[in-house]
């Protein structure tokens, strides 16, 4: 009998989780704006993978063809080619592999380290609590292009020290955003009860704090993508981001700056490339905002 009691109660729980993630999904849904940003980041997901399948990188990204340059757009090269014959869709096309792994992959490092730091101080509070909130707000005193500058500038440039060095601007939000979180949940009784019980203080936050913060947590990431992704591109538009060739859509745009006369589309295309996926991601996240938090939007 006891069995059968805990088996119906684990299948409550089941259907309670699967029915608030059903409520905040339908309500994302009814968010016209979170649905276009979602369709828009699914489609350019699929872009970015199937780009290697569609374009040969070596011939048709970075291979040069002085016979086609500087063609505006037609049925043989959908976006034109820049100065060097380069098919500009094509390089559009594998620029927004780059975007998304640069964007994701530093603020999901930044997502980490944040989220264990703002954990600690927010639930250990006194010295910790100092000593951290102080560290971040140097950090967060400085421009994030100018730390990502010098770092980039220390580490050499390249994609994987380009993440590294976005991700430093990431984890002070996430830092922030968790701090505030635990810190409103930490003194609840479920909480001092699992103290209570000798508990770990790392069991205690993982288990049972942070799935409570899970909400502030995931708008954060969303916005932070799309901030993350117009430092990237203005690094590689002042020449420390991706090394050339490599088709990213900020050295894209510095590319096209001194044909702005003649071929304005070499400056235009990648610009809206960059301005479409930014719009996407803070469309997702302010829908998500108000799903997660209905009372925000009232």
């Amino acid at each position: 009998m006891a069995k059968n009691t805990k088996a119906v109660a684990a299948g409550n729980d089941v259907i309670k989780s699967r029915s608030q993630f059903g409520e905040v999904f339908h309500r994302l849904l009814k968010n016209k704006g979170a649905v276009i940003g979602m369709i828009f980041l699914l489609v350019l997901v699929i872009i970015a993978l199937i780009s290697p399948l569609a374009f040969d990188y070596e011939t048709q990204v970075i291979g040069q063809n002085m016979a086609d340059r500087l063609q505006g757009p037609s049925a043989a090269h959908w976006f034109g080619t820049d100065e060097f014959g380069r098919d500009l869709f094509a390089r559009i096309m594998w620029g927004s592999r780059y975007s998304l792994i640069i964007g994701f992959g530093a603020v999901t490092i930044g997502l980490v380290v944040g989220t264990i730091l703002g954990a600690i101080a927010g639930f250990k509070g006194g010295i910790w609590d100092q000593l951290i909130m102080r560290f971040i707000d140097i950090f967060y005193s400085i421009p994030n292009i100018m730390i990502a500058v010098v770092i980039v500038s220390v580490l050499g440039t390249s994609t994987v020290n380009l993440v590294i060095a976005l991700s430093f601007s990431a984890a002070t939000g996430f830092c922030r955003v968790v701090r505030a979180a635990v810190m409103t949940v930490r003194d609840q009784e479920y909480v001092e009860s699992s103290y209570a019980m000798g508990l770990p203080t790392w069991k205690i936050i993982a288990k049972h704090i942070l799935p409570n913060c899970l909400s502030p947590i995931i708008v954060q990431y969303t916005l932070q993508v799309g901030t993350t992704i117009i430092s990237a591109s203005s690094l590689s538009f002042l020449g420390i981001g991706v090394p050339a060739p490599a088709p990213e859509w900020g050295a894209l745009l510095s590319g096209g700056r001194s044909r702005m006369r003649d071929a304005s589309y070499l400056c235009v295309l990648p610009g809206l490339a960059i301005l479409f996926t930014v719009l996407a991601l803070n469309l997702l996240g302010d829908g998500l905002r108000d799903a997660l938090d209905p009372k925000l939007k009232k």
